[in-house]
């Protein structure tokens, strides 16, 4: 019996998660809010946070997107398209609420059209909480979500050897 196709493989996945965990791309989207997370989010790529020395670059496009970055409560109007955008994004995919109205609706709760936070629609990997929350905690919550995917990676690998 050959195994090295298997070998093969298993080199080939280990490198596609080697590269996802060292140069993660972002797709950024608001499902409807007062903008304050969006401007935050947009701080952090600037030079002064630089969130692109870890590897991180905005994509505009889901299917090139790692994470998926959500900011502000879900309406009726965004949540068919928060369903489509994360549908087209490859596996592995990762989602981040950000702020205080993607993680319950915050202000925004209980308003007619509002659904509540990104959870009751799509499954979160990570909550960066506030209002809106500083440029150095989503930075903080996008490396507490990649250690704990490189350390969920490795604990993969030792469950199979």
């Amino acid at each position: 019996m050959n195994t090295t196709p298997n070998v093969w493989q298993e080199v080939m996945r280990g490198m596609k998660t080697w590269a996802r965990l060292n140069s993660p791309w972002v797709l950024h989207f608001n499902t409807g809010s007062c903008n304050g997370c969006d401007i935050e989010i947009l701080a952090t790529l600037t030079p002064r946070y630089d969130l692109e020395r870890l590897g991180v670059r905005l994509q505009a496009s889901p299917r090139h997107a790692d994470i998926l970055l959500c900011t502000g409560a879900v309406t009726r109007q965004a949540r068919d398209r928060l369903v489509r955008i994360y549908a087209q994004m490859h596996e592995p995919k990762c989602v981040v609420a950000i702020g205080s109205c993607a993680l319950s609706g915050g202000v925004f709760q209980g308003c007619y059209n509002v659904l509540g936070g990104i959870e009751d629609v799509l499954p979160v990997d990570a909550y960066i909480p506030g209002c809106p929350p500083r440029p150095e905690a989503v930075i903080d919550g996008v490396v507490k979500l990649l250690d704990g995917l490189r350390a969920r990676g490795r604990q993969g690998k030792a469950d199979s050897q």
